[in-house]
This record gives C-alpha cells, sequence and structure tokens, in this order.
C-alpha cells in the first residue's frame, strides 16, 4: 500500500455498523492507513461487531447522534480513552423516498434530526477538543441531491437536510480555520449500498445510470477514498469545500 496516510491518528466514524455502507467502508480504509477507528452506531452490538471486523485495536460503542447528552458522554470516553480525537466522520444519516406532499411532521423532524441535527451536536462534541490540540479534521457527509434538488432516492427533506450539511459545513469551516481545523463536505452520487438496495426497479436503475457519464453506480470505497483525502494531510490546504463524487452525474 505504500505510505499510510493516518498513522498514529484516531478517527472517529457515526453510522458505520451496516456492513455495505459508506461508514463501514471509510472505517476499513482508515485502518488500512494506521488509524484507530471508534465506530458509532445506535445498535451497540453491530457497532462492536464492526469493529472487531477492523482488528484488535478499534472501538464500538452506541451512540444516538441526536442525542446530545448521549454524544457528549461517548465523544468525553473516547477522548480519555485516546488521549485524543484527530477526526470525526459524520456519516449518519437516514433518507425517506417521498415527494414533496407526503412530508408529514414525523417524517420531517426524523430526517432533519439524524441528518442535520445529528452532524451539528456530533461536531460540538469534538471542537473543544480540537480547537486545543490546534488539530482536527471533520469530513461531514452531504449527498448531490443536496446540490441538484433530489432526483435519485430521498425526498426533498433529505435534499433539504444534505444542503443543510453544506451550509453547517462551510460556516464550521470558516469559524475553526483560525484553530487549524479542517471541516469539508462530500456529496456522494448514486452509490450501491444496504441504503438503496434492492429499493429501486430496472427502470429506475437504468433512467439512474443514464444520467452518470462514468455508466455505473459509485461504490463505498469510491467514497472512502475521498473521506481519506479529507482526513490526511494531502488535503492540508482544504477547507469549506464539497468535494463531488458522483460520476459526473453533476458537473457545475
Amino acid at each position: 500500500m505504500g505510505t499510510a496516510l493516518l498513522e498514529g491518528k484516531f478517527a472517529v466514524i457515526t453510522g458505520a455498523a451496516s456492513k455495505r455502507g459508506l461508514g463501514k467502508a471509510t472505517a476499513k480504509l482508515f485502518a488500512d492507513h494506521g488509524a484507530t477507528v471508534a465506530i458509532l452506531d445506535l445498535d451497540e452490538a453491530q457497532a462492536k461487531e464492526a469493529a472487531a471486523d477492523l482488528g484488535p485495536n478499534h472501538v464500538g460503542m452506541a451512540c444516538n447522534v441526536t442525542d446530545l447528552d448521549g454524544v457528549q458522554k461517548v465523544m468525553d470516553a473516547l477522548i480519555a480513552k485516546w488521549g485524543r480525537i484527530d477526526i470525526l466522520v459524520n456519516n449518519a444519516g437516514i433518507t425517506q423516498p417521498l415527494k414533496f406532499m407526503e412530508i408529514a411532521p414525523a417524517n420531517y423532524d426524523a430526517v432533519l434530526d439524524v441528518n442535520l441535527r445529528g452532524t451539528l451536536y456530533c461536531t460540538q462534541a469534538v471542537i473543544p477538543h480540537m480547537k486545543a490540540n490546534k488539530a482536527g479534521k471533520i469530513v461531514n457527509m452531504s449527498s448531490v441531491s443536496a446540490q441538484r434538488g433530489g432526483g435519485i432516492f430521498g425526498g426533498p427533506h433529505y435534499s433539504a437536510a444534505k444542503a443543510g450539511v453544506l451550509g453547517l459545513t462551510k460556516a464550521c469551516a470558516r469559524e475553526m480555520a483560525p484553530f487549524n481545523v479542517r471541516v469539508n463536505a462530500i456529496c456522494p452520487g448514486f452509490i450501491a449500498t444496504d441504503i438503496t438496495a434492492g429499493k429501486l426497479t430496472d427502470e429506475m436503475r437504468a433512467a439512474v445510470l443514464d444520467g452518470i457519464p462514468m455508466g455505473r453506480a459509485g461504490t463505498a470505497e469510491d467514497v472512502a477514498g475521498c473521506a481519506l483525502f479529507l482526513a490526511s494531510d494531502l488535503s492540508s490546504y482544504v477547507t469549506g469545500s464539497e468535494v463531488d463524487v458522483n460520476g459526473g452525474s453533476l458537473i457545475h
């Protein structure tokens, strides 16, 4: 593999227990590059199992990203255990394929809370620590649907939540830059993961692929590679950016 890009670094990845998800692929790549990883997920047993898959030094913990006190406790416990957190990947998210008029209050609350509020809370929980260390990298998961107004899978409330993530990312990057904390977002396009598996008809899939110049769905590893770049010193002068990983489906 050559040089390990995250040797000796400590990384926290939320929503990373799903076997074929973006978080798990990112956790694996980070571990391959020398990082010690904490996988946070709603299901503690799944988080622990996912961490064990990576190797003996990694940690799996239960965490509900919409519970600020709970998030703070988990981050504080990790800082106590490791001495520091170098990298946070805000990957936890949910989606719902609803049309505009189908979005009920409960749908709005669920999607906005996990995708947007969760990103805010997890970031708030590590920022004082990263500021004090004068070092840190935060990677937020947005979506191409935030940029193009849906059209693949998630409903308008999902587009709104992921667009909110972009605003949060840029404002946080601006505020944290003087402290050497970099904050960036990834906008995945159509990625073949558990969240989309089995939900698309052949016609839907053909229509989506027709709109992708590279002619294929992305993989979780495609997104993980971008996260590795943003979490490593390769991107030392990149902050407040949104990096498109979409096979050319949105070129702007």
